[in-house]
């Protein structure tokens, strides 16, 4: 009897360490974008509401404000950002599946906004960036996320 106690105590433990973290309001999209879909046409996903779906690769360490996922081809990633404070997403997340439901935007940057965006995200990971390393204006292609599963 103690022994079969023991075993449903270990597999209510691991069903509860197993469950998904929800951010944000509910996911409404059934059908998935591949991120690969994503980054090799990005404009022709601007203003559209997809699904995607990737393992988090690095998350805002500031705020938790924004989160990267990995493609499905391995090569590419999409940034995932949200308003500083109406999502959080956690350090933990990193190496994690998510889902996320979100719409394609773009930001277009000069050459000093480029840089200064770059120096931004260097300071928050404590990285070194060159300015050289930027040579002209840049466009970036992100999906502003509106609700998030993480496993």
């Amino acid at each position: 009897m103690i022994k079969k106690l023991f075993v449903f105590v270990i597999v209510l433990c691991a069903i509860s360490f197993a469950q998904t973290e929800k951010f944000g309001k509910e996911i409404s999209l059934n059908e998935k974008t591949k991120i690969s879909e994503i980054t090799k046409n990005p404009e022709n996903f601007v203003g559209k509401t997809v699904l995607v779906e990737g393992e988090v690769l690095d998350v805002c360490p500031a705020a938790g404000c924004w989160m990267e996922l990995k493609s499905d081809d391995e090569k590419g990633k999409i940034k995932i950002k949200v308003r500083d404070g109406d999502i959080v997403f956690p350090m933990s997340a990193k190496g994690k599946k998510a889902l996320v439901e979100g719409t394609v935007y773009k930001i277009e940057l000069t050459k000093e906004e480029a840089i200064e965006y770059y120096e931004h995200l260097a300071e928050e990971k404590g990285v070194e960036f060159d300015p050289a390393t930027v040579t002209g204006p840049v466009t970036i292609y992100q999906i502003k996320g509106l609700g998030a599963e993480i496993d």
